[in-house]
C-alpha cells in the first residue's frame, strides 16, 4: 500500500513539474507544438531588459538626453539637434552592439550544444583570433580601409573554423575533440596575431590595438546593414534546426535512431555559427566572453533543456548593450572599450564555470 501511495504521489510530481514546464499550444490545421512558458517569460523579460538599456545608452554621452526625449525623437518628434544626434550618431551604435551581441549568443549556443561542452565557445575555440588575424593582415600588410578589414575578418574566422573541423575530423566531430583543436589552433593564431603586430608602424599597430579590443565607438549604418542583413538569413535558419539539435544532444547513435542526418547538420550549423561570430568580429572587433556567458546564463534562467538559441540571442543583447552603457557611465563617455568590461565580467564567469565543473568531476 504504502508503495502504491509513493509511486502515485511520484507520477503526481513528474505531471505537475511537466504542466509547470510548458503547455501545448494547438495551431491552426490540428497542428501543435510545446511552449515552454518559463523560456517565453525570460525571453520577454530579457528583450524589455535589452530594449530599456538601449534607450539609456542612446540617452548617455557628452550630451546626456533624458530616456522620454529618446523615445519622442525615435518616433520622429524630436528636435532637430536631438534628431542628428540619436538617430546618425548614436542608434547605429547600439544597433551593432543588439545585432553583435544577439550573433555571438547564437554563435556560442551552438557551439555548445555541438560540441556538448559548456567551454565550447568561439572565445576558447580560436574564432574570434582567427578573424583578428585576417583583420591584422588587412590592417598591418595593406593598410585596408574599414570595409577591407571588415572583410579580412569575414574571411580569418571561416579559414579558422574550416581549419577546426577539418582538424577535428576522425570519423565525425566529437565534442571534447573539437575544444582541444581549438585551443591549440587558437593558440598558434594568437602568436601569429603578436606576430604582425611586431611588423607594423607605429599608426597601424595603434589602429590594430584599438580594433582588437572590441568596441562600439564610430560604429555607423555602414556596420549595421551587412549584420542586420546576414543575422536575419542565418538566425531564422538555426532556429528551424532546433529540435535537431536537441536530438543531437543525446548523442550520434539516438539522433541517428530518431532520423536526424547528424553529419550534415552538424555542419551546416557549424557554417552558421562561423558566419555569426565571424560578422560579429568584423562589425566591432573580437568582443570578449560574451558568446560563453550568453548561453550558459540563459540556461540557468529558463532551466530548459537543449540549447536555448533564442534565449542566448536576447542574453547575448542584453549584456552587451548593458556593458556598453556600464563602461560610459562608470568610466566616461568612449574611454573605456566594451569589450574591456565584457572581458572583466567573462573572465570572473570562466574562473567560477571550470571550478564548478571541476567540482562535478566532467573536467
Amino acid at each position: 500500500m504504502r508503495t502504491g501511495k509513493t509511486g502515485k504521489t511520484g507520477k503526481t510530481g513528474k505531471t505537475t513539474r511537466a504542466a509547470k514546464a510548458g503547455r501545448t499550444v494547438r495551431g491552426p490545421g490540428g497542428s501543435s507544438f510545446r511552449l515552454d512558458v518559463r523560456a517565453a517569460v525570460v525571453v520577454a523579460l530579457l528583450l524589455l531588459l535589452a530594449l530599456a538599456a538601449s534607450v539609456l545608452l542612446i540617452g548617455t554621452g557628452d550630451f546626456d538626453i533624458p530616456a522620454a526625449d529618446v523615445l519622442k525623437t525615435l518616433v520622429g518628434r524630436g528636435d532637430p539637434g536631438q534628431e542628428f544626434i540619436v538617430n546618425e550618431l548614436r542608434l547605429p551604435r547600439v544597433l551593432v552592439g543588439l545585432l553583435v551581441g544577439g550573433a555571438l549568443g547564437v554563435g556560442g549556443a551552438l557551439f555548445q550544444a555541438i560540441s556538448r561542452n559548456p567551454l565550447g565557445s568561439p572565445d576558447v575555440l580560436g574564432l574570434g583570433q582567427g578573424a583578428t588575424a585576417g583583420a591584422l593582415t588587412m590592417i598591418v600588410l595593406f593598410s585596408g580601409s574599414s570595409a577591407q578589414v571588415t572583410a579580412g575578418a569575414l574571411v580569418g574566422g571561416l579559414v579558422t573554423g574550416l581549419a577546426i573541423y577539418l582538424l577535428a575530423w576522425k570519423r565525425g566531430v566529437h565534442g571534447y575533440r573539437l575544444v582541444l583543436v581549438g585551443i591549440g589552433v587558437s593558440a598558434i593564431v594568437t602568436a601569429a596575431n603578436g606576430y604582425l603586430l611586431t611588423r607594423a608602424d607605429i599608426v597601424d599597430a595603434s589602429r590594430a590595438v584599438v580594433w582588437m579590443t572590441g568596441s562600439l565607438n564610430g560604429r555607423d549604418w555602414d556596420q549595421v546593414w551587412p549584420l542586420l542583413a546576414l543575422c536575419a538569413v542565418l538566425v531564422p535558419f538555426v532556429l528551424t534546426k532546433g529540435r535537431a539539435l536537441r536530438m543531437m544532444e543525446m548523442g550520434d547513435d539516438v539522433s541517428y535512431a530518431l532520423g536526424v542526418r547528424v553529419e550534415r547538420v552538424r555542419a551546416l550549423l557549424m557554417v552558421a555559427a562561423v558566419l555569426l561570430t565571424a560578422a560579429a568580429t568584423a562589425a566591432a572587433g573580437p568582443v570578449s566572453f560574451v558568446a560563453l556567458t550568453a548561453p550558459q546564463l540563459a540556461r540557468r534562467l529558463t532551466r530548459s533543456p537543449g540549447p536555448n538559441l533564442l534565449p542566448s540571442l536576447c542574453m547575448g543583447a542584453a549584456l552587451l548593450v548593458s556593458a556598453d552603457w556600464i563602461s560610459q557611465r562608470a568610466f566616461g563617455a568612449d574611454q573605456l572599450p566594451v569589450g574591456v568590461v565584457t572581458g572583466v565580467l567573462g573572465g570572473v564567469y570562466l574562473l567560477w564555470l571550470l571550478v564548478t565543473e571541476r567540482r562535478a568531476g566532467r573536467i
